[in-house]
């Protein structure tokens, strides 16, 4: 049976054709709809184009001079920044000593993998009362420590640190699981040969166990620059509207205020397009810069 699949290929479009048409339909098709609508006259969610926009790509010329646009996109790109430092940095560290101990291996897997089975909007809500200015917990441990001006965590000096804080945190466990993954398929008998001729420690985290983690940490740079620009929800559950004076947008919370908000649909498709444009070109360009390797 085996062998007939595989001598014969077409028996196999049969089981790709279902798949193929479920992704046409749910995915290309609204996607091409979207560049469809991001030239027309939309003014409400659920109303008809009222024709194409005068000139056809007015949203597209807006995108240009709308300062709120500019400040999304310097977010998110910040964001990228961080996502790339902190959770992909945190969980390589993390990974790493984990490698290194014998027991309690599995409980610390499942204490950093723990965050992202919790619901984003309870995140939220969570980080929410964690920097509340009055009873919150960050400016309680401030009076504890002699600290006597409690700070407004989501003014306009603290608001990157108390949006971008959570986001960190969340996904950390994501990408501590796929390094560790990594690790245990580097086999053991390297790690030997690397003992008796004197290498240990620092030597065999930087000569064995990075290189070999090459391409594990380059899918993990993609996911994390990519997944930066998806970032919607626990953003918008504890910033609300571009909290303090739109200075907190990111791109995505912008394009679903646009959208869902505003109700000003066409220019909220514009935005879409923008970022699953930004999207492709920064894997494209991480994918040519951090180069696979066989090993």
């Amino acid at each position: 049976m085996n062998s007939t699949i595989y001598k014969k290929k077409s028996p196999l479009a049969v089981f790709l054709i279902p798949a193929f048409l479920f992704m046409a339909l749910f995915l290309y098709y609204p996607f091409a709809m979207n560049i469809y609508n991001s030239f027309c006259n939309i003014t409400g969610l659920g109303t008809a184009a009222e024709g194409f926009n005068s000139p056809w790509y007015l949203n597209y010329g807006k995108l240009f001079q709308d300062p709120i646009m500019n400040t999304a996109l310097f977010n998110t790109m910040l964001l990228m920044i961080l996502t790339i430092i902190f959770q992909v940095g945190i969980a390589l560290l993390l990974a790493l000593l984990i490698d290194n101990i014998k027991k309690g291996t599995q409980f610390f897997r499942t204490v950093y993998f723990f965050p992202i089975v919790i619901s984003a909007t309870a995140l939220g809500l969570l980080f929410n009362l964690i920097f509340l200015y009055d009873g919150g917990m960050v400016n309680q441990l401030l009076l504890k420590f002699g600290v006597t001006d409690m700070i407004d965590w989501k003014d306009e000096a603290h608001f990157l640190f108390t949006m971008m804080t959570p986001v960190m945190w969340q996904y950390v466990g994501f990408y501590f699981v796929i390094i560790v993954t990594g690790l245990n398929n580097i086999s053991p008998d390297i790690y030997e040969a690397a003992e008796i001729d004197g290498a240990s420690g620092f030597n065999r985290v930087r000569y064995i166990s990075l290189p070999l983690l090459h391409n594990v940490l380059i899918t993990c740079l993609i996911l994390a620059v990519t997944g930066a620009l998806k970032v919607f929800d626990l953003p918008w559950v504890m910033m609300g509207a571009g909290m303090p004076m739109d200075q907190s947008w990111l791109t995505g919370t912008y394009m679903y205020n646009q959208t869902f908000t505003m109700g000003d649909v066409d220019y909220g498709s514009t935005i879409a397009i923008v970022i699953v444009v930004i999207g492709v070109v920064v894997s494209q360009a991480a994918n040519r810069i951090f180069k696979e390797k066989d090993y």
